[in-house]
């Protein structure tokens, strides 16, 4: 169990499938990819990189743009497929980064090495907002797409309130390297995107 990498290759085949899955324009196997980059870039200040790129892995491995409980479902695909490949601890760490891409907020650790790597990881995960002009466009252009099913006027109501609720958080980002890196970006690209919507 203890060399046996928590995610080998048949398991990274496994989920690329369902990353290539229709309809992921956004939450595809490039923002896995994207993710996985910033992992190795900050796995210097990681306690526990394989926790976390397995986190990166099952995050989004189940996305239907119509549901509400993608986060759970993706979570308890994490619990079956990694049964046994590591301890039940460190299994309900990696559900719990999981299980936080809901909200953004950080999980309730007693570990502050787990505290930390949970919030590099959901810094990761929102990385995205503080990138250039046109890399947040293509984003939203995509996120729009995977939410192609939602009529404009719902749509510009339904991604106000996700902008203004970011937006009005003291920080975006919960780790001070990625606050210095993309928070005055972000905040920039989702105002810019807010007067877009024309609904501020």
């Amino acid at each position: 169990m203890e060399n046996e990498p928590l995610i080998d290759e048949p398991l990274k085949h496994e989920l690329s499938v369902l990353y290539r899955g229709e309809g992921r324009h956004y939450h595809s196997l490039a923002h896995i990819e994207a993710m996985l980059a910033l992992a190795d870039a900050y796995r210097a200040s990681l306690h526990d990189p394989e926790a976390v790129e397995a986190a990166i892995w099952f995050h989004d491995a189940i996305y239907d743009s119509r549901a509400k409980d993608n986060e759970a479902r993706s979570a308890a695909l994490a619990e079956k497929k990694l049964a046994g490949r590591t301890d039940a601890q460190r299994l309900g760490r990696i559900t719990a980064m999981i299980i936080a891409t809901a909200t953004h907020e950080l999980p309730h650790f007693d570990d502050e090495n787990a505290v930390r790597d949970a919030a590099l990881f959901l810094d990761m995960d929102l990385a995205i907002l503080g990138a250039t002009a046109d890399a947040f466009d293509a984003y939203e252009q995509a996120v729009r797409r995977e939410y192609g099913w939602v009529e404009e006027p719902m749509w510009r109501a339904g991604r106000n309130a996700v902008l203004r609720n970011f937006l009005g958080r003291p920080r975006i980002f919960h780790t001070e390297e990625f606050r210095q890196r993309f928070e005055a970006q972000a905040r920039q690209n989702m105002a810019r995107s807010l007067t877009a919507l024309g609904l501020s």
